[in-house]
């Protein structure tokens, strides 16, 4: 019999399992994703394979920070100075369906419809917004985890290239997502659901918002 051994060390004690080549592939599921003790969990379902989120890198870490802090002005109750509106998290566990589990670099919900903020694990509540930074496994992003966002309705998806500089910002259709932007490093847009305030491009890789009070 033909096969392959496997070992695994990390966080714990080593341990050796044996894969027969002629035995079907299990998928993975989520209590698969749950069994990874939760400091080392950085894990997705996708397709049905546990796949492990790649660690960011410099360029992708900052970001999404620098996003995170741009939307800050609508993670609060609607009214007042700021926007508001909005539940923001990151790198959280969502359930897009029975067989998938996704990590997006950043989630938003909208409080009208979401009287407090998601706590399960992993979370079962369809985000309104969903940003994904590009990386090496981009592919996913661009097309599997965008065409399951795409089938549970996830009104607003962008996708933030820090390679290449850009934003792109796609909005639900019934047929697919349309592309309603797509933005360079050195302009500033008003991209939706955060229209109400304009946004330099530059901001989210690293240049300075003279406009920021």
């Amino acid at each position: 019999m033909q096969g392959d051994i496997r070992e695994r060390a990390r966080g714990g004690p080593r341990y050796t399992t044996f894969v027969s080549a002629s035995a079907p592939r299990r998928k993975a599921t989520v209590a698969d994703l749950l069994a990874i003790p939760e400091h080392l969990r950085r894990h997705e379902v996708i397709d049905g394979l546990l796949i492990e989120k790649e660690a960011a890198s410099g360029r992708h870490g900052a970001a999404q920070g620098r996003l995170v802090r741009w939307v800050g002005p609508y993670d609060r109750s609607p009214g007042g100075r700021w926007p508001g509106g909005w539940w923001f998290a990151t790198e959280v566990e969502i359930e897009i369906e029975a067989t998938e589990v996704f990590r997006p670099d950043v989630a938003g919900w909208r409080r009208e419809r979401l009287a407090t903020p998601p706590i399960e694990v992993p979370i079962r509540v369809r985000p309104d917004w969903i940003c994904e930074v590009l990386s090496k496994n981009r592919r996913n992003d661009l097309i599997k985890k965008k065409r399951a966002y795409h089938a549970q309705r996830v009104q607003h998806y962008w996708l933030v290239d820090p390679i290449d500089e850009t934003l792109a910002v796609y909005r639900w259709h019934p047929d697919g997502y349309v592309e309603v932007l797509i933005s360079a490093r050195d302009e500033r847009v008003r991209a939706e659901p955060f229209d109400a305030i304009e946004l330099c491009i530059g901001v989210l890789f690293g240049d300075d918002d003279d406009d920021t009070e």
